[in-house]
């Protein structure tokens, strides 16, 4: 280190174009370092979701637990293994050993998963994915005194308006209950009319679905042909014919049940400021960067503010990235003192010429050290913040 020291000593010119390469270099990987709370990990695992609904947590877990663990058990770079059976619903969580690629092992389990044959039949098709940790950066309160319904489509509409967004990929919508069509018919009426559950239920299943209708070749090209008739909503299920009599009336499902547009029961239900709420969450994924996600949504919300029905308000109720960016500040605030402090304490024993130049080395070597971020794939996070300061 002597050596080195004295090289640069005595080859002024060296060191002035060392210390001007950390400088722009410095410079440049500080434009392009991502700005996140905390550093990206991957967790290097694999979840199996099976939907078993209406089956109890002994049944769900004899059923399909055991039988997706005597499959996988033996498989090639799985590390561990874990289920958790709950009512309706199997988990299988594995993480993978550090020598096994990601990829091939998702695809390998995915064919084992869905190679099983074994499954009750009430089972819904097993979803099978990579674990991937989103990191949260705002959640938005939508609140005012409206019905539940409005404000869960205007808490869609700003979902998809936000997702939309440049540098943003994940938004979600959370605290609302999912939509439920429910129709209801009495036992008098199935008698009435000689009609059974089963039989009005095949009826709507065969009355509400897309169904394609092949290629029809011309001179012009392929027209494709395709039958729209899924419904969602229920007044587009009140004219399903459930009967057509001898004297060719018609007896539509309207005139024997009561259908209703509602949502789950439960006991889902979110209030801000004591007014009816539904959180929009935006996520970072991946090289994405808090703070300019936050910028932008900011940005959205004080357009979009202007356009909202009237009693209806976005806050921002919690900001991940103001959190990095009081450290960032912290980090700023320390070497300026520090700058200082150097500065001063070095005038009192050297030259103010020698004391300046020596005092420039700290942040020279603060812009030596980001030159190095991007190449070491380090991020400016709560972590790489703290250890500077």
């Amino acid at each position: 280190m002597e050596r080195i020291i004295a090289w640069f000593v005595g080859n002024p010119v060296a060191a002035n174009l060392m210390m001007f390469m950390m400088i722009v270099t410095g410079l440049l990987g500080v434009a392009s370092i991502n700005q996140e709370q905390f550093p990206n990990i991957d967790p290097r695992a694999i979840t199996v979701s099976v939907p078993y609904l209406g089956a109890a947590p002994e049944e769900v877990e004899e059923g399909v637990c055991v039988r997706i663990e005597e499959t996988l058990k033996s498989t090639d770079g799985i590390a561990k293994l874990n289920t958790f059976a709950s009512e309706g619903h199997c988990m299988v969580q594995m993480e993978l050993t550090d020598d096994v690629d990601a990829a091939a092992a998702l695809n390998e389990i995915k064919s084992q998963v869905d190679g099983i044959n074994t499954l009750p039949v009430e089972t819904e098709k097993p979803v099978v994915s990579k674990f991937t940790l989103f990191k949260s950066v705002m959640r938005i309160a939508l609140s005012g005194d409206t019905d539940e319904k409005a404000l869960k489509e205007l808490g869609k509409t700003m979902r998809e308006n936000i997702a939309a967004l440049p540098g943003i990929s994940r938004v979600d919508l959370g605290y609302v209950r999912p939509y439920e069509l429910s129709i209801e018919v009495s036992e008098f009426d199935l008698r009435r009319y000689g009609l059974t559950l089963d039989g009005v239920a095949r009826l709507v299943r065969a009355s509400s679905l897309d169904m394609p209708g092949g290629t029809i070749k011309s001179e012009g090209g392929e027209i494709l042909l395709r039958a729209k008739g899924q419904a969602y909503w229920g007044e587009q299920f009140e004219n399903i014919i459930v009967l057509t009599r001898s004297d060719g009336t018609k007896l539509y499902l309207s005139d024997i049940a009561t259908i209703r547009d509602t949502f789950e029961e439960g006991d889902l239900r979110a209030r801000f400021n004591n007014k009816p709420a539904a959180i929009v969450q935006v996520w970072q994924v991946g090289k994405e960067d808090a703070i300019e996600i936050a910028a932008v949504v900011k940005d959205y919300l004080a357009k979009a503010q202007t356009r909202l029905p009237e009693g209806i308000t976005a806050t921002v109720w919690s900001d991940e990235a103001a959190e990095l960016q009081q450290r960032l500040n912290s980090l700023s605030g320390a070497a300026y003192l520090g700058l200082f402090l150097v500065i001063v304490a070095l005038s009192l024993f050297l030259k103010f010429k020698v004391a300046m130049w020596v005092a420039a080395g700290v942040p020279v070597a603060l812009l030596g050290t980001f030159a190095v971020f991007p190449f070491a794939d380090i991020t400016l996070s709560t972590m790489s913040v703290m250890a500077l300061i």
